[in-house]
């Protein structure tokens, strides 16, 4: 497996203090982050509503890490270019949002921004095979999208290892990312199956330390399953 030695940690904004956004990216950026990650949900293609581009272009400013964020959404083409023009550096959509999968790839890399597809957990890793040529990342959901604070679904290592073997057929620099329920006792598990991104929400913003926090991930990703 082509996984990093050492995953790069994401944490998610979704479970931040909305009310100290810009604070709250600072903090995980001194803390050591590697991306920021921005969960977007429209309350019809997930069961519920978070943020829109107005909210990251106004964090923009504050941060040099890359922002990657997460489109759960649908339709999901008239929402790609003011993602993009808010400063994303990435964007996933996801494969079961729309019939034209590979077309709305294609307009996010238009964009100047790199595509990634994201997978839900029912969803099987075959589904992705088509856009494998056109995506720098494929984020798989290790709990049904929606909320944060979720427990970790086992069921989704195998379909990792599955994307993993996927990804490194094709030759291609295709990161693996992990999201939901991530936490210091799953990271081994997802880092083992291939990832070599970690999401993670309540793992560390939910903690008094994101600074331990994030360490802990990133040390514990190697530790014995």
């Amino acid at each position: 497996m082509a996984a990093l030695n050492t995953p790069l940690i994401a944490p998610s904004l979704l479970a931040a203090d909305f009310s100290r956004a810009a604070e709250e990216v600072a903090a995980v950026e001194t803390a050591g982050a590697d991306w920021l990650h921005l969960d977007v949900m429209d309350g019809h293609f997930v069961p519920n509503l978070s943020m829109g581009p107005q909210l990251i272009k106004a964090l923009r400013p504050t941060s040099k890490l890359p922002f990657d964020v997460h489109l759960m959404i649908a339709p999901v083409d008239p929402y790609i270019e003011a993602f993009a023009r808010a400063g994303a550096d990435h964007i996933h959509l996801h494969v079961e949002a729309g019939p034209h999968t590979h077309r709305s790839l294609q307009h996010v890399r238009d964009h100047g921004v790199k595509p990634g597809v994201a997978i839900c957990p029912a969803t099987p890793p075959e589904a992705v095979g088509e856009v494998l040529d056109l995506v720098d990342m494929i984020l798989v959901m290790t709990v049904n999208p929606g909320f944060g604070g979720q427990k970790f679904l086992t069921s989704q290592l195998r379909k990792i290892e599955t994307l993993r073997r996927m990804a490194d057929a094709t030759g291609r620099d295709i990161r693996i990312g992990v999201d939901g329920g991530i936490t210091a006792e799953t990271a081994p598990l997802a880092v083992a199956a291939g990832a070599d991104v970690l999401v993670a929400g309540t793992s560390v913003y939910g903690q008094p330390d994101y600074g331990a926090a994030i360490a802990a991930l990133r040390s514990g990703a190697h530790s014995p399953a």
